[in-house]
């Protein structure tokens, strides 16, 4: 639908581009209010089923207490008021309820009444487009005995007939003569007491004249007004169209015929000529969805009430404006197709770039993990090497301390020699050279200073060797002792020394006693007896 903005851009355009009279020199009509009126129109057209809703239920109310009266005036009265309810609401139902009140007639004996019952058969001929028909009824009717409220219906009833004969003629003479009948009658009506319909009737005449700014006068001060009724109003603001139609004020014309539409609405009536006549100014101004909507809701109307005139004005324009609709909807699914296409062919760009993000993202997920894998695997090496490190420290100074205590004790012992030998104490030269009691000691401290070492660069080695065996094969050390045998063999594979020439020759015993140690301990594993020395090797 078009916008609110666009609406009423058109409508503001439409009022500045019209020429109007010199006479006419109004303000122009607020944007606002046509908005606003044609906002109202649209809901009151979306609730027209609650409308015809409580007429149908006011109906129905009626022909309840017409079945239940007795009296013949009552019956009369309330066929009337059916008669009245289903005039512009649903024709066949109309002659219906008239044929009734015909029936009773003989038993009512009043003049009058007859009157107004033919005036309403000639109403009723009119609404289904019967206009020739209604003109021999009317002129049946002896206007000299009818009560002044009948005549005035029936100088109504003359008028709007010869006014739809003046429309629908194709002759201009026979035109000019059913307009000259029209506004004789609509003098007729000035002649009468009812000061409104006098009003009515002379705000027409004004604005078919030329005169708009009399017709707009006159009819103001009603609209601004209170008291009128429904129906009243609805006369009155379609006069007050009529009025700025002369002008040519596009503006007030809509927002007349919008106003009357909405009393015609509220009102249940089906045969009205102001909601397709809005519909073709919303045409010609561009608003091309209200006037769809506002036709089809005419068009739905006319066919339901019966009424031939109505239809007939709806079918003028209606080809016009559903071909213009179906070509707006045409360009809007061909606009429609073109952004789903390009919005396809954009997700299929996008589905693309996703998956080659995918990929991508996938590639370096994997470069990461395997950065990741090459970081843990540099920082254990670096771990590695840290702790390669410190056994080289700790294991170069203290050797480098073991090598010059023994360069010094050494010295002590040559010097301790020398001075036997230079005593001539063979003797006590023979035994120092047999005895092997400083060998034996200094074995001892050499593997107690080895053990030191280790225990300080690995604190929980035998706890953790000791959880890689089984229970019967766990070792520890005597009272005294930090390591033994045992523990100094997997200590030097700890070390990295795994060759068990190297081992045997260290700890000064047999390769078949390191061997025997190394099978007995791999034998006691508590896991995979192949990987046994190789856990060894990971403790810290």
């Amino acid at each position: 639908m078009i916008t609110t903005f666009a609406l009423t851009l058109m409508l503001l355009l439409l009022a500045a581009g019209m020429p109007a009279p010199a006479s006419a020199q109004a303000a122009p009509m607020p944007a606002d209010s046509v908005r606003a009126v044609l906002l109202e129109l649209d809901e009151a057209i979306a609730r027209k089923h609650e409308f015809h809703a409580r007429k149908e239920a006011r109906i129905a109310d009626l022909r309840r207490r017409l079945h239940y009266a007795a009296d013949t005036l009552e019956q009369y009265a309330l066929c009337e008021e059916l008669f009245d309810e289903y005039l512009h609401y649903q024709a066949d139902s109309a002659v219906h309820y008239l044929n009734r009140r015909l029936s009773l007639l003989p038993s009512c004996g009043q003049d009058d009444l007859k009157a107004r019952a033919y005036i309403d058969r000639a109403a009723v001929m009119g609404v289904t487009g019967m206009y020739a028909a209604a003109v021999e009824v009317l002129t049946a009717i002896p206007t000299e005995k009818l009560e002044p409220e009948t005549l005035v219906e029936y100088y109504r009833a003359c008028r709007s007939c010869y006014g739809w004969m003046a429309d629908y003629s194709l002759a201009r003479q026979g035109k000019r003569r059913y307009m000259e009948q029209t506004d004789r009658y609509r003098d007729s009506i000035l002649l009468v007491d009812d000061p409104v319909t006098a009003d009515i009737a002379r705000a027409e005449r004004a604005a078919l004249g030329g005169n708009a700014e009399e017709a707009v006068d006159i009819l103001r001060k009603y609209l601004d007004g209170e008291g009128a009724d429904e129906e009243m109003m609805s006369y009155l603001n379609y006069t007050m169209y009529e009025a700025y139609a002369a002008k040519g004020d596009t503006a007030r014309q809509a927002y007349y015929l919008a106003r009357t539409a909405l009393w015609d609405l509220q009102r249940a009536v089906r045969e009205y000529a102001s909601l397709h006549k809005l519909a073709r100014l919303l045409y010609e101004g561009g608003d091309l969805d209200r006037a769809y909507a506002y036709l089809n809701c005419s068009m739905e109307d006319a066919v339901a009430c019966h009424a031939r005139l109505r239809s007939l004005e709806v079918t003028e324009i209606y080809p016009i404006i559903d071909r213009a609709y179906h070509e707006q909807e045409a360009h809007e699914r061909a606009v429609v197709t073109g952004l789903l296409i390009g919005i396809s062919v954009l997700a299929l760009m996008l589905a693309a770039a996703v998956a080659y993000l995918y990929r991508w993202m996938k590639k370096l997920a994997a470069m990461r993990r395997d950065l990741s894998e090459a970081n843990k695997q540099l920082q254990e090496a670096n771990r590695d090497l840290e702790q390669t490190g410190r056994i080289k420290e700790v294991y170069i100074a203290r050797y480098l301390d073991r090598c010059v205590a023994y360069l010094d004790k050494w010295e002590q012992y040559r010097r301790q020699l020398e001075k036997h030998a230079m005593a001539s104490k063979l003797d006590a030269l023979f035994k120092d050279i047999r005895n092997d009691q400083f060998l034996r000691d200094e074995r001892k401290a050499f593997y107690r200073d080895f053990d030191k070492s280790f225990l300080e660069l690995f604190p929980r080695f035998i706890d953790s060797f000791n959880a890689l065996v089984q229970e019967d094969g766990r070792l520890a050390p005597k009272p005294g002792e930090l390591l033994n045998t045992e523990l100094r063999i997997f200590a030097l594979i700890r070390l990295g020394v795994t060759d068990t020439n190297r081992i045997a020759h260290f700890l000064g015993c047999s390769l078949a006693t390191v061997y025997n140690y190394r099978s007995k301990m791999r034998n006691k594993a508590v896991g995979d007896k192949d990987k046994f020395e190789q856990e060894v090797m990971e403790i810290n």
